[in-house]
């Protein structure tokens, strides 16, 4: 069966706007930059080194000993401790830090170990010793006093 010209036209009209608006632009897009700077953006954000392999000049850290008790507070407690986050009792006020001392270091340092309400175990430290732990603690117990 033949189809009246105008018919066939209008396909062939849709089939080439698809093309031109849609598939026209798509082929088009390049990301901006040379092949080189392409390559670099796509560069894994880090690596892996294992043991005895030879990753480069950066060696292992230098331990640098533990951190002191404003150390440990300045990087980890100061976010709730400062701000009362969750009630978490702030530094320097004597009244919300006077009936936890009231129970002694080791109490206190059972909450911290273990968590207490919002603040999970360790606080945010998981990597802090005990001894540091319990230096953060003492810290804000001095700077806490009536």
């Amino acid at each position: 069966m033949i189809r009246p010209v105008h018919k066939q036209f209008g396909k062939w009209l849709q089939a080439s706007l698809f093309g031109a608006l849609v598939l026209a632009p798509l082929a088009m897009a390049v990301p901006p930059g040379t092949k080189d700077q392409i390559k670099a953006r796509l560069q894994p954000v880090g690596s892996v080194c294992r043991t005895g392999e030879d990753c480069g000049s950066a060696g292992p850290a230098a331990a640098s000993g533990p951190l002191s008790g404003e150390d440990v507070y300045g990087k980890f407690c100061f976010a709730c401790h400062a701000t009362g986050a969750s009630g978490a009792p702030m530094m320097g006020h004597a009244d919300q830090w006077g009936p936890r001392a009231a129970k002694g270091i080791d109490a206190l340092m059972q909450s911290t170990l273990n968590g207490l309400n919002a603040m999970p175990p360790r606080g945010t430290c998981a990597t802090c010793s005990d001894d540091e732990l319990k230096a953060a603690v003492e810290h804000m117990l001095e700077n806490s006093k009536g």
